[in-house]
């Protein structure tokens, strides 16, 4: 290879007035290496590829990607180029990414100013911090709602999609996080939302009180205005929205749950950790040895979660009660949580209660009086479940077979002139108007036809 101070002698040679071929002789050089690194046409410390390079390939590919979304994470194009036939390192991949400089510029994002952070202790088992991820434009229809917790000793996460961001769904979201992550934690962190505690005190709210003692854990608020407080969970949010979220392929909520929950197993629980982490929990020999019993130089964030002091969880969820308004549409079915469960047919157009107490396996609807219409056995929400009981099936097949006729339909072009009844009607209109009655003379008006002939052969003679 052709280095620097090659390149810097052969160019101050030449300045001395040396020939090519002299430089070429003095370095032990091809002649035309020293002509090409001294007309600039090659540059020192670069080798030339002796194969064609293996990222080219890929350029439209990434071009084109990175049109349509240019805040894509590199490990997700990895991710994606790999099933495509990539089989260089990920290092070699962001090389090829700079090279090519195939990330967009933009402008918006390139003015945003980081701030002053320092790292907090937490003991393991210590603190979950929990926030919602607002997801624009879900496959399913309207706007996603992920609810996360993560441990910010291990950086181990897990989430829950939900319909709305009430306090019922929340309980119920909190419910799924902690049996995902296997146990509690002592202490929760939220941000001043407003179903957790009030957002000018945070003071817990008296309807979330006994959540927390259902748990056993203590609720803290977040200072005002300091989101980076609880910066686990924002990290947590950041890397599910753009390495999960931004190339997830689900349409329906319950196989968005499905792949976050095997994203968060493969991917999320393999992210590495630093030694020094590991060392600061379990001592420097004994890091050395839990290394060593799982073949790896560096432990990963699943390894550090096994250091978490989980507390154990109660055997059911709180019994909060998830209520929806909705109206029975033209199939006597009724939307919730993505499926639709049936009610009489004498009820459609007419606006319902669903209800459903956490922790059963049950929904009830409800008229507006407060009547119980139904109730049906609860499918997995967002699965677009269609559950009907069977009488409610055969009256709504009753009413449906009810409306229709075996009769031939009308004639269009058949003759139908007024009949008696409608000429007895019509005397009884014209009644009134027998004493004006109005004749007409053909008589008179040929007379004047024939005066105003004769008038004009006058004229004309």
């Amino acid at each position: 290879m052709f280095t620097g101070n090659d390149d810097m002698e052969a160019t101050a040679l030449r300045e001395q007035g040396w020939s090519i071929s002299a430089i070429a002789r003095h370095l032990g050089r091809n002649r035309e290496t020293i002509r090409n690194h001294l007309n600039g046409t090659r540059t020192a410390g670069e080798r030339r590829r002796s194969e064609p390079d293996p990222f080219c390939p890929f350029v439209p590919y990434l071009r084109e990607r990175l049109r349509e979304d240019p805040h894509v994470w590199a490990t997700a194009l990895f991710d994606e180029v790999a099933a495509l036939g990539f089989t260089l390192s990920y290092q070699s991949f962001t090389r090829g990414l700079r090279l090519h400089a195939l990330r967009p510029h933009c402008e918006a994002c390139a003015g945003v100013k980081g701030r002053a952070t320092i790292e907090i202790e937490h003991p393991p088992g210590e603190e979950i911090q929990w926030d919602w991820d607002e997801l624009p434009e879900a496959p399913w229809g309207g706007d996603g709602h992920l609810f996360l917790g993560s441990l910010p000793c291990s950086g181990k996460f897990r989430g829950c999609f939900a319909e709305s961001e009430d306090q019922a769904h929340l309980i119920e979201a909190i419910d799924g996080v902690l049996r995902r992550l296997g146990g509690n934690a002592r202490r929760w962190r939220f941000d001043r939302m407003a179903t957790v505690v009030d957002p000018k005190t945070g003071v817990v709210q008296p309807s979330f009180v006994p959540v927390a003692k259902h748990y056993s854990a203590n609720v803290v608020a977040c200072p005002p205005r300091r989101g980076n407080r609880k910066g686990s969970v924002e990290k947590s949010i950041h890397f599910a929205t753009q390495r999960f979220w931004r190339t997830m392929t689900a349409t329906t909520m319950e196989d968005a749950q499905r792949q976050l929950d095997r994203f968060c197993e493969r991917i999320a629980d393999r992210r590495p950790r630093s030694i020094a982490k590991l060392e600061e929990l379990v001592g420097k020999e004994a890091a050395v040895t839990f290394l060593a019993a799982r073949g790896r130089r560096r432990p990963s964030v699943g390894d550090l979660s096994e250091l978490e002091r989980l507390r154990p969880l109660p055997a059911a969820c709180y019994p909060a009660t998830v209520e929806d308004h909705n109206t029975v549409g033209p199939s006597a079915l009724v939307p919730f949580e993505g499926n639709a469960y049936s009610v009489p047919p004498g009820l459609i157009g007419v606006e319902v209660t669903v209800r459903h107490r956490l922790g059963t396996a049950g929904i009830e609807i409800i008229s507006a009086a407060g009547i119980l219409l139904a109730s049906h056995y609860r499918e997995t929400p967002g699965g677009g479940y269609v559950v009907r009981d069977p009488a409610h099936m055969a009256a709504l097949e009753h009413v449906v077979l009810a409306a229709f006729t075996t009769d031939a339909p009308c004639k269009r072009k058949a003759n139908r002139p007024p009949g008696d009844g409608a000429r007895a009607e019509a005397a009884k209109l014209l009644a009134g108007f027998e004493d004006d009655e109005v004749v007409v003379s053909l008589a008179a008006y040929q007379s004047i036809v024939d005066d105003m002939a004769t008038r004009d052969r006058e004229v004309q003679a």
